[in-house]
């Protein structure tokens, strides 16, 4: 990995633009596959976001259903994250150095963290607003948290050491999460200083926190929920 540079389009070569435009349609896909919906609504038989805070995402699966079908969720948030980030550094690294000029590993390695990028946004749309779901998904905290570490293990110790402590401080998920979004924009701003990255780190961050505005306003009211290890039972 790379530790900065200026990716600028009109001096390197880089993948075809059909490359980039399969890369958004394989990690939106990818993203939309939320385990909370699909284990709730054909497993369980009851749709998850029909409870609770209505969010198809981890903590509204556990506050509502718990048990071990609880890591059904995670592991098919984790892999999707996981599938979609290495699948865009790969095409879209291996298509720019095919291209390539002698300095075909850089070109690589630039084009290979564009993609890395551009696949965690699109794998993120595709988790929060899955269109075979209604366009009704879930935050991203947990695919989010995978991607940052595959991303760059600096950035990932920013994000989740900030998590943790404000969760471990306060019980709110909710507030660790936010921190999550507004760090891991900067973080990316400090180790990877070039416009292209920075702007899907921004864009990456800025929906995590549209998709917390909720939370984010019930924790300036007081009033927002914090986190137990008892499963509540939905009075819905």
């Amino acid at each position: 990995m790379l530790d900065s540079f200026y990716l600028d389009p009109n001096a390197v070569t880089g993948p075809d633009p059909l490359g980039i435009l399969l890369v958004a349609v394989i990690a939106y896909f990818c993203g939309c596959f939320n385990g909370a919906v699909i284990v709730s609504k054909y497993i369980l038989r009851d749709d998850v976001r029909n409870h609770g805070s209505g969010n198809a995402g981890l903590t509204n699966f556990y506050r509502t259903f718990g048990g071990p079908l609880t890591l059904v969720v995670i592991l098919c948030d984790v892999l999707k994250a996981v599938v979609a980030v290495l699948l865009g550094s790969w095409l879209l690294g291996t298509a720019a150095g095919a291209n390539g000029y002698a300095a075909s590993a850089q070109i690589s390695a630039m084009w290979a963290l564009f993609g890395e990028y551009w696949a965690a946004v699109l794998c993120l749309l595709g988790h929060m607003f899955p269109c075979m779901f209604h366009f009704k998904g879930g935050k991203g905290i947990l695919s989010g948290g995978t991607i940052v570490w595959m991303i760059d293990w600096r950035i990932g110790l920013v994000v989740w050491a900030g998590f943790l402590i404000l969760f471990l401080l306060t019980k709110y998920v909710s507030l660790g999460s936010v921190w999550a979004g507004a760090s891991f924009p900067f973080a990316t701003w400090y180790f990877y200083p070039d416009p292209v990255i920075v702007i899907l780190a921004f864009i990456l961050g800025g929906l995590v926190l549209w998709k917390h505005r909720g939370n984010i306003a019930r924790l300036i009211h007081g009033n927002e929920n914090k986190f137990s290890i008892h499963r509540k039972k939905d009075k819905s």
